[in-house]
């Protein structure tokens, strides 16, 4: 044998970066090599959105508790491939609270929402088989679907006045091969919640075409329009997994912690349940002490929650204010997470070609509509960082756009 050969599935994932990455990269070596080093970033990453690099963390004294009471919990290991019991039913007093029930016994923890994607992936599709999810979408999705070996179809949020789901493309997009919906409510990166008649709708579509649905549901604690999330759950689909974690909610992303719950008709139930058990157990990746922390976590986290909640918002009013004022740029309010998506008006603008000078020439880092499949001309930024920087590199951002007469060519 002359050389190793990769496979092509592995060689999807040697990621080139494109040309705003390069950029960034370079911006990073160029502050690097100076003799005088700055402590502070050399750029304004107006795409991060984990908050506790924005001032908001989750209390330190709580997980010191959490951990300390953990560490005799977990002190013999007898893991339990559907996640510890007393992790479990915390989860399920977390959604009584909400209104919903999932018990303990139909949920399963994981190391994370995007492994909670694969579970589910490997759950209900053979290779070759689709899973249909909105577009706009998040890129995480086709790297999943490469690695169980499945494709992904999509359907259309319409920009109309709210990001709204298009019913009909959506079942235009069903085939003998899609195995599942994928529902984000909110919606990243437009804002998007699902109304009770849209899901009521899609529910229907799931039923008469005996399909799954899974609701991922990560931004739910941080709506800025509802008081309460409308779940899947809440309907007669056939089958429901409905993801969460504290990676948002608590602002632990470090933690991994998430979990499937399983919802719908018994004997499918019982039958998701069995098989997600069989791969869970294939690996038991979930942390020990962080089984055991996660009920402390979350019954001493929901006045941190609380005061999240309050923060985003906050920050999320001042973008908003300063959007307002734009005439360069137009947008739809989002109705919860972290993000929002902005389309310059001059037709011809591109939105490459803006993020790239952006970057260069202001040093400040949003992502160009494109990487979430977004009509041309869109912008995407999070809008989770302090008020004063938001005010500050929002200002310069729209400020930019009007005044720059190099930012447009032919759009891709």
């Amino acid at each position: 044998m002359d050389r190793i050969d990769f496979s092509k599935r592995g060689c999807s994932f040697e990621g080139i970066p494109n040309a705003l990455y390069r950029e960034k990269a370079a911006i990073i070596r160029a502050q690097t090599s100076r003799k005088s080093r700055k402590a502070r970033c050399p750029f304004f990453d107006f795409v991060s959105a984990n908050v506790g690099e924005h001032g908001i963390s989750y209390p330190q004294s709580v997980l010191k508790k959490a951990f300390s009471l953990a560490t005799s919990d977990a002190k013999v290991y007898r893991p339990d491939p559907q996640g510890q019991l007393v992790a479990r039913l915390a989860i399920q007093q977390y959604y009584e609270q909400e209104g919903v029930s999932i018990p303990a016994d139909q949920i399963v923890l994981t190391p994370g929402t995007s492994i909670s994607y694969q579970y589910l992936f490997q759950l209900l599709a053979n290779p070759g088989e689709e899973i249909l999810c909105p577009t706009p979408t998040y890129p995480l999705f086709d790297s999943i679907a490469t690695l169980c070996d499945v494709k992904i179809s999509h359907y259309r949020l319409a920009p109309l006045n709210r990001w709204q789901i298009d019913f009909d493309h959506l079942k235009s997009k069903i085939s003998t091969k899609t195995r599942a919906i994928v529902l984000i409510s909110p919606h990243n990166p437009t804002g998007a919640v699902a109304t009770k008649e849209e899901i009521r709708q899609l529910c229907d579509i799931a039923k008469e075409h005996c399909l799954p649905v899974i609701l991922d549901e990560v931004f739910a604690p941080f709506l800025f329009q509802a008081s309460r999330l409308p779940r899947p759950v809440e309907t007669d689909a056939p089958l429901v997994f409905t993801l969460n974690g504290i990676s948002k909610m608590l602002s632990l992303p470090g933690m991994k912690i998430g979990w499937i719950g399983v919802s719908g008709e018994k004997i499918l139930v019982r039958r998701s349940l069995k098989i997600l058990k069989g791969i869970s157990d294939s690996f038991l990746p979930v942390n020990e002490m962080a089984n055991f922390a996660l009920p402390t976590l979350l019954h001493e986290g929901a006045s941190f929650i609380k005061i999240c909640r309050s923060q985003i918002k906050r920050r999320f009013a001042m973008a908003m204010s300063i959007l307002n004022q734009s005439s360069e740029l137009s947008f739809i309010p989002p109705e919860g997470g972290f993000y929002v998506a902005v389309q310059m008006n001059d037709p011809k603008a591109n939105d490459d070609k803006v993020a790239l000078e952006l970057l260069r020439k202001e040093k400040i880092l949003v992502h160009p509509g494109y990487f979430y499949d977004l009509p041309p001309r869109y912008l995407v930024f999070a809008t989770v960082a302090n008020p004063t920087l938001i005010r500050e590199n929002l200002t310069r951002m729209v400020n930019f756009i009007k005044t720059s007469p190099n930012n447009k060519e032919e759009n891709r």
